[in-house]
């Protein structure tokens, strides 16, 4: 739990004193106040997790992904290592570069990249056998990455709680949490986290010394074959996205060729 008990139970009687009133507040009372407030103190918690809690959380959902088969680890040593080095170069220039990022290659053919929460990100093998240079690649990852700078899973977990009725329960079982995550581990943001991952990624790519076009690279390859990688299921991929990626790069000045 991100509290202890004594410090929920003190937060407890003192907002149970403000809202009954000093005097009118009884001990069995704001007892009950506390166990509706245990989820609450999770719940809002979740923003401010440090580093080291996140990363916490993160191992146990890999954990959990990979007992139960959800992900199958590669075991094409040379790809991983590609996969780590560009992750790690994109991870000191992140706006994060302090969270413990963990690169895995999926053993799957489809093109595909995710992430969940602590910094671990995951790219099948389809994807880093099919992109055409390291800059596409890193434009990927870079994506990736910007969804954990912004913190996207834990505002999609927290959402889901709500959702799913469970967010009062979280505070009583972090097994909770760690089910969520595993639930959650590819489906998709919101176009709006899109965006935002896009323009986190690209300023990246530019100060980790990638060609900044990286990732409208890649996105326009994935669009012109089809649009039927599975990368466009869970990353909504439209004409728009590479629109605003370009304008950035252009408005910004992002560099377009290697450093």
């Amino acid at each position: 739990m991100l509290f202890t008990e004594a410090a929920k139970t003190g937060i407890a009687f003192i907002l149970a004193a403000a809202l009954l009133g000093g005097g009118f507040a009884n001990p069995a009372r704001a007892q009950g106040l506390e166990g509706l407030l245990n989820g609450a103190f999770q719940y809002f918690a979740l923003d401010n997790l440090s580093d080291t809690q996140e990363a916490a959380y993160g191992r146990r959902i890999h954990e959990q992904l990979v007992r139960q088969g959800k992900v199958r680890l590669s075991r094409d040593r040379r790809l991983t290592a590609r996969v780590a080095n560009i992750g790690r170069r994109l991870a000191r220039t992140s706006g994060r570069p302090n969270l413990p990022y963990r690169f895995f290659v999926v053993n799957d053919r489809s093109v595909n990249a995710f992430t969940t929460m602590g910094g671990y990100v995951y790219v099948n093998a389809g994807l880093a056998k099919g992109v055409r240079s390291d800059a596409e690649l890193a434009g990927v990852m870079a994506h990736e990455i910007g969804h954990l700078v912004a913190r996207h899973a834990i505002n999609q977990m927290r959402q889901a709680a709500v959702t799913q009725g469970i967010a009062g329960a979280l505070g009583q079982n972090d097994n909770l949490l760690v089910g969520l995550g595993v639930s959650l581990y590819q489906r998709g943001y919101s176009r709006d986290d899109e965006y935002e991952a896009d323009a986190l990624g690209v300023r990246n790519l530019a100060r980790a010394g990638y060609p900044a076009n990286g990732l409208p690279d890649f996105l326009r390859r994935l669009q012109g074959g089809g649009g039927s990688a599975e990368f466009l299921s869970t990353h909504p991929a439209s004409a728009n996205r590479v629109q605003r990626l370009e304008e950035i790069i252009r408005t910004e000045g992002l560099p377009t060729r290697r450093r």
